[in-house]
């Protein structure tokens, strides 16, 4: 049964027959097998389908909700069985916005260094895709805003307020001001993330509120790439979030306090609404009480 449920996590999550076989590690025909065997067994179809996938019925979207938590709960209690004979070890998934990525090692790091035996992947994604991968068990924990997009049943752990800065170059028409106005903002070039981002989203607000239209000279995902231009000094400017900690790693940026209005908005942890956790997560949400805001 847990097995034939993990089948439908994974058509959740892949939209397609042949490609969650794939995540399964079982060709197409017995993982759809599966699937029917799990209809047989709670005499409802849960599944739309023709030749493809065309998305689950009512009551497979109710047994879905279900197939979370016991597959959850499973592969809880298997980490737990194997802690309490290994100690905490396994491979923790953290999912992170674009501006909370600099900030990750700040958890990771003291988390490794208290067991040693845990390994990490850490992607980047948006707030919508990190709610949906945390919800459907592809990833162990979030790190999103908290406080300006609903979270569904997801529980949060606030770390942190975010705050914004323009960071530009010493040489810039702004370059030499200690604060800029929202306003004065929308009037210069911009790198921005992409609009699937929720900070790209806050920071179109901020501007239209000022009376601005963002039309930055840039889009990125990536904040390593929205730095890397900033530094070359023409191409434009950019809101700095987080990044703002790696302006003192080159002397010509300035990181510039944007006012009016003066906004924050809080950065957390998110996980599955589960008790008891699993050990993996457990041990990051402990890590929380300790971590530097």
């Amino acid at each position: 049964m847990i097995d034939k449920l993990e089948y439908l996590l994974a058509l959740a999550r892949e939209h397609n027959f042949g490609k969650a076989a794939e995540a399964c590690g079982v060709t197409q025909p017995t993982f759809s097998a599966g699937i029917k065997q799990l209809e047989g067994i709670l005499g409802v179809m849960l599944v739309q389908r023709t030749s493809r996938f065309l998305g689950f019925t009512p009551e497979g979207e109710r047994v879905l909700d279900w197939a979370r938590t016991i597959v959850a709960d499973a592969r809880a209690m298997r980490a737990e069985v194997q802690t309490l004979k290994k100690g905490l070890s396994g491979h923790l998934k953290i999912a992170a916005i674009p501006t909370v990525l600099p900030m990750v090692s700040a958890l990771t790091t003291p988390y490794r260094a208290k067991h040693p035996n845990v390994k990490f992947t850490i992607l980047s994604r948006t707030s919508i895709e990190i709610l949906s991968m945390v919800e459907n068990l592809e990833v162990d924990a979030g790190l999103s805003y908290i406080d300006n997009e609903p979270l569904g049943r997801l529980r949060a752990v606030p770390l942190y307020f975010e705050q914004y800065r323009l960071l530009t170059s010493e040489g810039s028409p702004l370059g030499e001001r200690d604060r800029v106005t929202w306003a004065e903002v929308a009037k210069i070039p911009l790198c921005l993330l992409t609009p699937d981002m929720q900070n790209r989203r806050i920071i179109d607000g901020l501007l239209q509120a000022a009376g601005g239209q963002p039309e930055p000279t840039l889009e990125s995902n990536s904040m390593i790439v929205l730095f890397s231009h900033v530094c070359t000094g023409p191409l434009g400017e950019r809101d700095a979030g987080e990044a703002r900690r790696h302006a003192g790693a080159h002397e010509r940026l300035r990181a510039i306090h944007i006012v009016e209005p003066e906004v924050m908005h809080q950065i957390g942890l998110v996980v599955p609404p589960r008790e008891p956790m699993t050990p993996l997560v457990a041990a990051l949400v402990a890590e929380t009480a300790t971590s530097p805001s």
